[in-house]
């Protein structure tokens, strides 16, 4: 992918026109070596991983929500990953439920952050709905519906930069209402992390319950532009997830764009895989460049 020296930059509270984040360019995503997503119940996971998880959620469409039994439940699309991809059955979370088209944190009690190609404009942001806690904590858990509790709505754009050419990628949105149990995550807000360093990524690929995904490294990350590179296992669905250090839990970055998620393998389709330190890695705005945006905790 060739990246462009300049590109139309754009800082605003909405916009005339309305972009589905299936056609931004934040669709892409790979496997580098082994794949390290996990599912919330899973024994590798850290008691540091699983409590910033609590501070991350799925965006999905509003008018996908339905009225389910039980008292102030909500249904959610049940469509399966391997269904809606087209994969192979040998796929992981083949049989898993995928609602979501996005990912997104939470950085204030009612300020939240994703991607600037998952919220475009003042439309974007009325139809779409957040849901917090949507991922296995035990293995075989029913998520066919969610608490009205753990579900917010996006009620204005704070601030949004979408720069394709570099990366700068970020939506800062105010929420329906404070959230209730979960706490704001701290963000780097000056320097930056180092090459080789670990980074751990945690959100919705492709639309899935929670994963968290740790085992990855930053490639590169030049003081002169406002993205790094890491080798990340993302998808498409992982656009607005926060990265974090895997050792300290800070959030690095928000994931925006990358490889190719899905290749043909006969009548089917497989995750495209890489090596650690093969194709062209994957790209995360750095938080240093939304945190202005953000009042520090």
């Amino acid at each position: 992918m060739q990246y462009l020296s300049k590109f139309g930059r754009i800082v605003l509270a909405a916009s005339a026109a309305f972009t589905l984040a299936s056609t931004a360019f934040g669709n892409d995503r790979v496997i580098y070596g082994s794949d390290d997503r996990r599912d919330l119940f899973e024994s590798s996971n850290t008691a540091l991983h699983l409590e910033l998880a609590r501070s991350t959620a799925m965006i999905l469409h509003k008018a996908d929500l339905t009225r389910a039994p039980g008292r102030n439940r909500l249904g959610v699309p049940t469509g399966t990953f391997g269904d809606l991809q087209q994969l192979c059955s040998s796929e992981p979370f083949f049989d898993q439920p995928t609602p979501g088209f996005c990912s997104g944190f939470l950085v204030g009690e009612d300020l939240f952050v994703t991607a600037g190609h998952c919220i475009t404009d003042a439309e974007s942001c009325s139809s779409a709905a957040l849901v917090f806690g949507f991922g296995y904590e035990t293995q075989g858990q029913d998520l066919d519906s969610v608490s009205g509790d753990d579900v917010y709505h996006c009620s204005s754009i704070v601030a949004r930069v979408q720069n394709p050419g570099l990366a700068e990628d970020f939506a800062v949105i105010k929420l329906d209402r404070a959230v209730v149990g979960r706490e704001p995550l701290k963000l780097r807000r000056r320097g930056s992390i180092a090459v080789g360093d670990g980074v751990t990524v945690i959100g919705h690929p492709s639309g899935l319950p929670t994963k968290i995904t740790s085992g990855g490294k930053v490639r590169s990350n030049s003081v002169e532009l406002p993205y790094f590179v890491a080798n990340t296992d993302t998808y498409g669905g992982n656009s607005g997830s926060a990265v974090f250090n895997t050792t300290t839990g800070e959030v690095e970055g928000i994931l925006v764009r990358g490889e190719t998620d899905f290749v043909a393998h006969g009548d089917c389709q497989i995750s495209y895989k890489c090596t650690e330190s093969n194709c062209r890695g994957e790209d995360i705005t750095k938080a240093s460049i939304f945190a202005a945006h953000v009042p520090a905790l």
